[in-house]
């Protein structure tokens, strides 16, 4: 389990997070939404303690993170939006790396990257951008690490690409993992994603299951227009819809609905989703 407490993070005199706090537990993939600049990249990398908190706290586990204790770096992997471009054979890399976490598996490592269709004799440094960013990702999920915090995973992944992405975080990771996914293209990954973290400037609008969203929130993918609606967009086929749920009925959560929800009434979503 993660705990964020009262975390504050700026960059000179430009605040990008503000006494935020949060709870993150195993067993979850959290989607970590947000507009640019509101603090997605700097939040992951201050919960696995590449920056350090300027107030506030973070705890891993019942361990500081920027502490950078060898045990809990054995159990954490942060892959940034651009992974380096390393220069070896992408086996040779994963079997002179992967010691660096004890539950390394080289075999799982090689099936990983079979299954992303990605030869294990290439040089990572002559692969495409994709090519490159799905070692990464196999090697990352080779790692067997508790804690996985990917900053725009599927960024420069084709079609199919992504679709393997998903089938891999749901099939690479233990049932007690915690993955916090930053992206932009919720599209991509809202069959895997849930909870959901929403920043704005400064602070957290939503952190929220799909349930709880569910029960708060309804989508409404009718033809009648509601007057309360907190988003309308319109469809070939009638509209998508979100206003506060009031009927207890449960609907399918939209989540770029969603999103556009909570940043055109900031006030109205938060103060549901902290009664």
């Amino acid at each position: 389990m993660i705990e964020v407490s009262n975390l504050s993070f700026s960059y000179g005199l430009k605040p990008v997070l503000k006494n935020i706090s949060l709870r993150l537990e195993g067993g979850n993939i959290y989607g970590l939404l947000g507009e640019n600049g509101v603090g997605k990249t700097t939040l992951l990398t201050l919960l696995c303690g590449l920056k350090k908190p300027q107030k506030g706290s973070i705890v891993t586990d019942g361990r500081n993170p920027f502490d950078r204790d060898p045990a809990l770096l054995g159990e954490q992997f942060y892959l940034a939006d651009e992974p380096a471009p390393v220069h070896a054979k992408a086996c040779v890399f994963g079997s002179s790396t992967g010691s660096l976490w004890p539950k390394y598996d080289q075999a799982k490592f090689l099936e990983i990257l079979s299954e992303f269709e990605v030869d294990p004799d290439q040089m990572m440094d002559t692969m495409s951008s994709g090519q490159l960013k799905k070692t990464w990702i196999s090697f990352a999920l080779a790692c067997n690490a508790r804690h996985y915090f990917l900053d725009e995973p599927t960024n420069g992944l084709d079609i199919p690409s992504k679709s393997q992405f998903r089938k891999a975080i749901m099939k690479h990771t233990g049932e007690d993992s915690m993955v916090v996914i930053s992206t932009h293209q919720v599209r991509d990954l809202e069959e895997i994603i849930d909870p959901i973290i929403i920043l704005d400037k400064e602070d957290v609008l939503l952190n929220a299951s799909l349930e709880q969203i569910s029960r708060k929130l309804f989508f409404d993918y009718g033809t009648q227009i509601h007057s309360d609606a907190l988003y309308l967009e319109h469809t070939p086929s009638g509209a998508i819809q979100v206003y506060p749920n009031t009927s207890g009925e449960e609907s399918k959560v939209n989540l770029e609905a969603l999103f556009n929800a909570a940043h055109s009434h900031k006030t109205t979503v938060k103060a549901l989703f902290h009664e």
